[in-house]
This record gives structure tokens, sequence and C-alpha cells, in this order.
């Protein structure tokens, strides 16, 4: 399909011209002009103007919004504050997908907020696919530096077709840059953003060892600051739409690189790529950095170590204490 045009094309060529730009560059739109419900009828209201949304699970539904429009890269941005207190078997997630246009080789780029039990974090959870790839998953799991229930932190995409950067609160904390190797492993077609909370209890919590508790329901995921900026696509026609040439973040300047990789050195505590059960031979886009493979191995030394098989760890793709301060 051709997916471009010549705004497109313009656009693009502005993709890496400002690095280092922040949300603070892109306009904060009302729910209703970006967005409609997807599910879960009273369990999503919207306050403060239209900004500000919330998306509860109970015994009854889950619930969830999504985006009027398709976009081919761009950049994707919410502030989330979390429930508290026992969440296990909750999952909040917010992401890109086209599975409704493309069943068979759909496309997805997630973040995943996994509950726990009480007096255990929030973890979160990245993972990308594209062409119907889910045998092939890319998960990545970490801790965070602040309770996620607390208060707002800003979760971000930025999606081009040569890399996808997740962000938390302005810091890089993975990148996925396209290889050769990948072929249509890499999301490449338009997608739609989903926002949901659901109940995973089979498998978000210990492998489903802990389930939603519906006596602390309802559990209220919250967002605002809503951000879309990116080329929307004309679901029929298949042309993107660039009005709005604004550059958005790419790439990972050197200050942003040190960042990342201390928080990946502090908090990650999974990925595909040194997972030693799942593969043998690690993917041919990972590159293995010696600090998280030592990093790993001593965290968890079955699953990253001799590769022996770890019956009690389960490793889903998408649908689907305390740390210390940061000192990035």
């Amino acid at each position: 399909m051709e997916w471009f045009h010549t705004g497109f094309l313009f656009f693009s060529s502005m993709l890496f011209a400002l690095a280092s730009a922040s949300s603070r560059n892109f306009p904060i739109i009302p729910f209703d002009e970006g967005y409609a419900p997807l599910f879960g009828d009273n369990n999503l209201v919207i306050h403060r103007d239209g900004k500000s949304v919330h998306l509860s699970l109970d015994e009854r539904t889950g619930s969830g919004f999504v985006s009027h429009d398709l976009y081919l890269h761009g950049y994707f941005s919410a502030s989330i504050k979390l429930p508290a207190d026992y969440t296990a078997g909750v999952v909040v997630a917010f992401y890109m997908s086209n599975g409704d246009m493309f069943q068979k080789n759909h496309d997805e780029i997630d973040f995943e907020f996994l509950g726990n039990i009480r007096g255990k974090d929030w973890r979160i959870q990245t993972n990308v696919y594209g062409n119907g790839s889910t045998n092939v998953g890319r998960e990545e799991r970490y801790g965070l530096w602040f309770d996620p229930a607390d208060d707002f932190h800003q979760y971000s995409i930025v999606w081009t077709d040569s890399q996808i950067i997740f962000y938390v609160d302005n810091v890089p904390i993975r990148e996925v840059t396209r290889t050769e190797s990948m072929g249509g492993d890499f999301p490449s077609k338009p997608m739609t953003l989903y926002a949901t909370i659901w109940d995973a209890s089979d498998w978000a919590t210990n492998g489903g060892k802990y389930r939603v508790n519906y006596k602390y329901a309802p559990y209220v995921a919250e967002f605002s600051d809503l951000v879309l900026h990116g080329c929307a696509v004309d679901p029929i026609e298949h042309v993107a739409k660039c009005d709005n040439a604004e550059a958005i973040p790419s790439g990972v300047t050197p200050a942003q690189r040190m960042k990342m990789e201390s928080f990946r050195k502090k908090h990650m505590t999974y990925s595909y790529c040194y997972d030693k059960v799942r593969y043998k031979v690690p993917p041919s886009e990972c590159v293995i950095n010696s600090q998280e493979d030592e990093r790993l191995r001593k965290f968890d030394p079955v699953t990253f170590g001799n590769g022996r098989r770890h019956h009690g760890k389960r490793h889903r793709h998408s649908r689907g204490s305390q740390t210390e301060a940061a000192s990035f």
C-alpha cells in the first residue's frame, strides 16, 4: 500500500530536526477532539474541561478509549496516574495498534502497566512487533524510580520509519532501531492510539498467581495532557495528511543516552534480548550491553544465565517497595 504523499515526505525530512524537543512543543487536545470511547460505558468519565479522562475497572467491565484517526509515525503522549493499593491482575495500557484493520499481520507498540499485590510496586512493560510477528516476543520490563499511583507522570512514544523510543517523564527508557534483519517485524503500517484498563488475572502478576480482587474496585486510572502529534492517515484512501509539519522529537541526544543507560542499569528487570530460555541466540536486532547482561544475570540467573527452563515465569505479548529517587 502507498501510505505517503508529498506532504508526508516533507514531514519525514524534518523528523531529525529537533532531537531534543519535548512535549511542550505540542498542543494538548481535548478528549472529544482526538478520541472516542472504546468500551466500558459509564466506566469512562471525562473531567476538567474535557482534557482529563478516568478509566475504571470493576466486576462488570473495564474501559478504554481510542483515537479518531490512524497515524503513520509521530509523537504520542499522556500523563497517567495509576490505581493505588492492591492492584494484582490489573493492566493499564497506552498503546498503538492496527489489529482491527490487519487481523493477521497487525503492528503494535505498547506501554503496559502491570499491577501488583499490596506493598509491591507497579511494573512497566514495553513491547514492539510488526506484521503479526507475535511469535517473537520483544518485551522489556522495568521498575520505576517513583510510585506511579502517587501522582501523574508522562509516558510518551516516538515512532518514525527507522526507530521507536519510549519515554517516561521525558527520560528515554528504550530505543528500538529498525534493522534490515527485522524485515516486516518493525511496525510500518498506520496505527490507532488506545488506552485501556482491564482484568489480566491470568498472566499479569506472577504468571497469574495473584488475581484481581474486586473488593478493592473500582480501579481507576487517570489520563490527562493528551498529545497526538503525527501524520494522520485517511482510512479509506490511505493517504497521509501532514498539514502540521512541525518536527517531532526523534533520536536520542548524548545526554539523553546517558540517562537511558542509567535507567536501564538500575531499573530494567527483563529484556527478551537476554532471555536464554526463550532464545538460545538473541534475535538479530539485539545489541548486547555487558552491564545490562551482568545485572540481569544476577537478578535472575535461571532466565538470563544458564538457560535452564524456568516453569515459574510466563511471558506474554500484549492484549491485549519504592525505589530510590532518580539520579540519571
